[in-house]
């Protein structure tokens, strides 16, 4: 198949085929970072704008080794060393990046729909590394490259998603993702962070973790966003770990064959026991690792100039 998109916005957009395309691309970009030189040529002379209104760690540093590896020249700017700070507006601050003839911008904003609009008004690639509450496509498809390299298909099997899905861009992109890709997705948390009409995105409502997780193939813990909430959605930590966190106990119930993820960052002893985060049935690392191999194979669709598979 060709792969002739302009932009990686959100997950929705992106066709069964082209997810499998995309995971496929890197699968293959995987093994560049277990060599003893971890470098390509393939992207020499293109240049990648990060761009990052909200704070990050892994997908900020993920996108910047991704480009640095298929050699591409790199360039961060975050909103507060821009002159957004001066009262300049996104699209102008955009349109000025624009002039200086980057390939691909990458942005995070904590407004929905920010990178939606971006890509109507420039000409350059666009890819949405978070906006807001919307979606996080890039995370989603990592997740979905992690869990198909450890369970060899994603068809057929039981996703729980578990936590603050309300303020969740990941919980939201990995719904639409698994489910477009034959997975039956679950999620579960205090009933004040559900959102109504969530099941409209082809998940169901459970109000009971234990339900939710014990016939689950992966689980998918996700921290409390306290960031963007008003008000306080739970009592207190503690029962929240006792009520929604992921236990030993829990683990009891679960598959012997479950994989435990985490988008990150973790609360230890929150949303997960210290004990099952490094345990030998999570695969948080994995997904850290997959962020790279995934954001080159985003970066080379986008900007390498061969899009075909057969070429």
């Amino acid at each position: 198949m060709e792969f002739n998109r302009k932009d990686i916005l959100d997950i929705a957009s992106l066709s069964k085929e082209e997810i499998s395309f995309i995971l496929d691309t890197a699968d293959k970009m995987r093994e560049i970072s277990e060599r003893p030189i971890k470098k390509v040529p393939t992207l020499r002379g293109k240049t990648i704008v990060l761009f990052f209104y909200e704070p990050s760690t892994r997908t900020k540093l993920s996108f910047d080794i991704a480009a640095k590896r298929l050699s591409a020249d790199c360039v961060s700017l975050s909103a507060s060393s821009s002159s957004m700070v001066k009262g300049e507006t996104l699209i102008d601050t955009a349109r000025n990046l624009e002039a200086m003839k980057p390939d691909v911008i990458v942005i995070r904003h904590s407004a929905s729909g920010a990178p939606h609009m971006l890509s109507r008004y420039l000409k350059t690639s666009i890819i949405n590394a978070g906006d807001g509450t919307h979606a996080h496509p890039s995370q989603a498809l990592l997740d979905m490259m992690t869990v198909r390299e450890k369970k060899g298909d994603l068809n057929g099997l039981r996703i729980a998603i578990i936590g603050d899905i309300s303020h969740s861009r990941v919980a939201r992109s990995n719904i639409v993702g698994f489910t477009k890709m034959g997975a039956d997705v679950v999620v579960s948390g205090p009933r004040t962070m559900i959102p109504k009409g969530i099941e409209n995105l082809g998940a169901s409502v459970s109000h009971s973790v234990d339900l939710a997780v014990q016939d689950a193939d992966v689980v998918m813990m996700l921290r409390i966003q306290k960031e963007r909430q008003s008000s306080f959605l739970f009592s207190t930590e503690r029962e929240y770990a006792r009520e929604y966190g992921l236990s030993e106990k829990r683990m009891k119930i679960m598959k012997p064959d479950v994989l435990i993820m985490h988008p990150g960052p973790i609360n230890r002893g929150v949303e997960i026991s210290p004990a099952i985060a490094d345990g030998k049935h999570s695969v948080i690392l994995d997904q850290v690792t997959n962020g790279v191999a995934l954001r080159m194979a985003l970066f080379y669709l986008l900007a390498g100039g061969i899009r075909n598979a057969d070429d």
